[in-house]
């Protein structure tokens, strides 16, 4: 039953039970509209890298809906860095697990990722027709430092939901260390989430919790998954078929930022298939950067360059499809894991480590958004009309678009 799908009011932290609503008062058809909408709005106005998407839902979800907390936010966004696949959406599918159970996961998936799957499909058609994308690079001079904007709000808010304590701050003073010494996101999340063991529940002392470690093995990859779908994906051509295979593949191996998915099928969709030169592998590359929406849907751009509308539908489906069907399995363990101090205690320092590698994000987008003076004001004003005012992320998404367009045409 949808209704049972929220940890029960006695068993949520004093802090939430005012915040996240009662769902069982509400009919699951108005859940799914809302959803649907929230959901699709997200979808059409979220541009750029996957964090500023995730500070796009925080804002929805959390701040202006009241659904969830921003502490189980952390949690939602916890469980999907520790599973395969784009973490945005995954983020999505649990917000919509929490709202409406595994109704409400497909419905806020599908209307988060249509946006982008349309947009990229009408942009690959033009590319076959024309020969090349829309000049639309001069927009982002000043789009970028907005959604850097966007970005570092969020992570302030959510690093001050995550930072209750001293022992949330060794630990991302730990995760920032670990990272500039170069360890890999995977292993920095799952260090911190054994940090988070060590200072909140061994420490502590607390009563043993009943079957964490099966809670904690859910979220590990599917090897032997992988690994068959793999093997089929060696008899690769370009039908339906077997562009779903091979990318339905890359997906359930996709860890970290969506641009992973550029190192993982370069090899292969140039060198090994043919299927696209490495011209047009770099503009599959600026095109996800350029549609709303998960960054990740630039499969649809290389399926449709490698066979048509065909290729464009099998791709998509093919990439997405892993993080659902986890998400799927794993989202009523979130439920569990909230629920048991020691699995908690896990979640907790995988959310301080989130906050580490979000914060590298960040420093990473200021590094190309940020390139001179009117950038940086740009950034600033950005942040003041968030902070002081009630405005939306979407609406700095609009005026960044407007004005880089003016700018180029008066340029």
């Amino acid at each position: 039953m949808t209704e049972d799908v929220q940890p029960k009011p006695e068993t949520l932290p004093e802090n939430e039970r005012d915040v996240e609503q009662d769902v069982s008062k509400i009919p699951l058809k108005t859940r799914l509209f809302e959803l649907f909408w929230v959901c699709l709005k997200i979808g059409l106005t979220s541009f750029g890298a996957p964090t500023a998407h995730i500070a796009m839902m925080e804002r929805e979800f959390v701040r202006k809906h009241k659904w969830i907390s921003e502490r189980h936010f952390l949690d939602l966004l916890a469980a999907a860095n520790l599973i395969p696949g784009p973490n945005a959406s995954e983020t999505c599918y649990h917000v919509g697990y929490v709202r409406a159970g595994y109704a409400g996961l497909l419905v806020a998936g599908i209307s988060f990722i249509s946006p982008a799957f349309l947009s990229s499909l009408l942009l690959a058609w033009i590319y076959m027709r024309y020969g090349a994308l829309p000049e639309v690079e001069g927009i982002f001079y000043v789009l970028n430092p907005l959604v850097l904007a966007i970005v570092l709000e969020t992570t302030w808010r959510i690093g001050k939901a995550s930072f209750d304590g001293w022992k949330q701050v060794v630990i991302f003073a730990v995760v920032i260390a670990a990272k500039l010494l170069g360890l890999n996101e995977s292993l920095a999340l799952i260090g911190g989430g054994f940090l988070g063991i060590l200072l909140h529940h061994t420490l502590e002392n607390w009563p043993k919790g009943s079957g964490p470690g099966r809670l904690l093995l859910a979220f590990l990859p599917m090897p032997m998954l992988t690994e068959f779908v793999g093997n089929v994906a060696g008899l690769v051509k370009e039908s339906f078929w077997n562009i779903f295979i091979y990318f339905f593949k890359t997906g359930s191996i996709l860890f970290g930022s969506s641009l992973v998915l550029f190192a993982l099928i370069e090899e292969d969709v140039v060198n090994r298939f043919g299927w696209l030169t490495s011209q047009q592998l770099t503009d599959a590359i600026s095109m996800g950067q350029i549609t709303p929406g998960p960054v990740l849907s630039a499969s649809t751009f290389v399926g449709y360059i490698t066979n048509g509308l065909s290729g464009a539908v099998a791709a998509t489906l093919g990439v997405f499809l892993p993080s659902f069907l986890i998400v799927a399995v794993t989202a009523p363990l979130v439920k569990k894991m909230r629920e048991n101090h020691l699995a908690h205690s896990f979640l907790e320092g995988v959310n301080a480590a989130v906050v580490a590698l979000v914060l590298f994000v960040c420093v990473n987008l200021a590094q190309s958004a940020l390139v001179d003076v009117w950038t940086v004001l740009a950034m600033l004003v950005g942040l003041a009309v968030l902070i002081f005012t009630k405005a939306q992320p979407y609406v700095l998404v609009i005026a960044g678009f407007a004005i880089g367009i003016l700018r180029m045409v008066l340029m």
